[in-house]
């Protein structure tokens, strides 16, 4: 039957209907915008994400569907969703001084994480297949054309064509078992999909399983799980450090969210059996991503297995299947998007010109040009490999609680992983406090204040997340439901 929209469908939709409205906007505006102007193009996309977090962040009373339940509206929705504004905020300022100085200061690039960002938003809203799906593309497509950007660059041209392949192919599957679920319910509605998973008879189960492996698979590919990581590296290495920046952090946010609405959402029934695959993804990756990082010396490239191993930690929260569990995971994945656009700010800070600081070398002697900028990074090291007082412990503490009820071989595994991961984050802080600098002259700051003072902000932000998580944990348990 088919329902015509109305004036209430539209309501729980303003956030994404403004920005879809204020990007298309952009995009003819930034037509009419000189090169030398391009500032302008810059200032009103952040305004956009601004004004589309105020309106996410209003009051409203209790959870709210639109399209006959395909877009739900929730406390759990409209925190992911700010969190992943909040982040591409930091993302764009700390974009800025990377790209112009590279000649890829250009509307395009606003325009197509403007896109990104829409399409997360519809995945941590989705109550349908087709609204996850319909999210899931629209990130994937703005992020293959993102991770290309530098048109000059082969390995940002390799790293592109990679991502492509190996992320259509994941689509995919995930669209191969979503039509699996639908064939053994008859519907695309999370919710009546649940309903009809938690009575089915034997040939219907079957038929529910086979389609969730392939979903299993398709989540753990657009997580970087292992070892579903293999695009993961190269697509953090061979891109452009502004768009690193983004593919890192809020994806993250929106993944966790997608994975959520489907897994919870969905197929709770199947419980015991998405458990085991995510325990198995979740072991993967952590030997994985904390063994290989040891050997990278390519800091772009050891971030990326960090992720890896990160992704274990998510999955624990995950598959512990509680309130309590599900909120950790929401924690994690807030806090660690915020740890990780401070990392590669970091990154865009020592760059100048044509000059990458990809290199872990790259990073010697900071603490001698810079003392300030040194304590920044050493709060992004110490948050990332679970240091007590910064956030990066709680979070990790967090998870193991909730998943050593009924996993306490896979919560021993990741606290000796975390313990063998913590070697290549020190070697950061090594390299910055104890070696000497290759340049002895002072580090030639960029020019933008805005910059500066986020990133400041940002590292400051890891430890008083750390010392006083109480509110931001307490928002996140209020987020999912009892």
């Amino acid at each position: 039957m088919t329902t015509i929209p109305t004036w209430n469908d539209m309501l729980p939709l303003v956030p994404e209907a403004f920005l879809l409205g204020a990007t298309l906007a952009l995009l003819l505006a930034d037509l009419f915008v000189s090169r030398q102007r391009r500032g302008l193009t810059h200032f009103l996309a952040i305004v956009v994400l601004v004004l589309t977090a105020i309106l996410t962040a209003r009051p409203q009373a209790g959870a709210q569907s639109a399209f006959g339940g395909m877009f739900v509206r929730d406390a759990f929705a409209d925190l992911a969703k700010l969190g992943i504004l909040l982040t591409t905020v930091a993302v764009f300022v700390y974009a800025k001084p990377y790209l112009k100085p590279r000649g890829l200061f250009q509307g395009e690039f606003y325009v197509l994480c403007l896109t990104g960002v829409l399409g997360m938003m519809l995945m941590v809203s989705a109550g349908s297949l087709i609204m996850v799906y319909l999210g899931l593309e629209l990130l994937a497509l703005s992020s293959y054309a993102l991770v290309a950007l530098n048109r000059d660059s082969p390995l940002s041209s390799e790293s592109a064509m990679k991502y492509f392949v190996l992320g259509a192919l994941a689509s995919g599957m995930l669209l191969y078992g979503m039509s699996m679920l639908y064939g053994a319910t008859g519907t695309l509605d999370l919710s009546r999909i649940h309903a009809a998973a938690s009575i089915a008879y034997h040939d219907q189960r079957m038929l529910l399983l086979f389609g969730l492996v392939f979903v299993v698979v398709g989540l753990a590919f657009k997580f970087g799980a292992a070892p579903f990581h293999m695009w993961l590296p190269d697509v953090y290495q061979g891109s452009p450090t502004a768009v690193t920046l983004f593919i890192a952090a809020a994806p993250k946010i929106a993944a966790f969210g997608m994975s959520w609405r489907l897994l919870e959402g969905g197929l709770a029934s199947l419980a015991n059996d998405w458990q085991g695959m995510l325990a198995v993804l979740a072991l993967l990756s952590l030997a994985i991503g904390n063994l290989v990082a040891i050997a990278q010396t390519n800091l772009k490239r050891m971030l990326a297995y960090s992720t890896i191993s990160h992704v274990g930690f998510l999955f624990l929260g995950l598959l512990a299947g509680s309130r309590e569990g599900y909120a950790a995971a929401l924690f994690y994945a807030l806090t660690y998007a915020i740890t990780t656009v401070a990392a590669f700010g970091m990154i865009v800070l020592l760059s100048r010109g044509d000059f990458e600081a990809e290199e872990i070398d790259d990073f010697k002697g900071l603490n001698q040009r810079s003392a300030w900028y040194a304590g920044m990074m050493l709060m992004v090291m110490a948050s990332l490999a679970g240091v007590p007082i910064w956030v990066g412990f709680v979070a990790k503490l967090a998870v193991l609680q909730a998943a050593v009820a009924d996993f306490l071989w896979l919560a021993i595994a990741a606290g000796v992983f975390a313990v063998i991961g913590s070697f290549y984050y020190l070697r950061v802080i090594k390299v910055m406090y104890f070696d000497s600098p290759a340049r002895m002259e002072p580090l030639s700051l960029p020019a933008d204040v805005p910059f500066r003072f986020v990133l400041s902000v940002n590292g400051l932000l890891l430890l008083a997340l750390g010392v006083a998580s109480g509110p931001l944990w307490a928002w996140c348990l209020r987020a999912i439901p009892g």
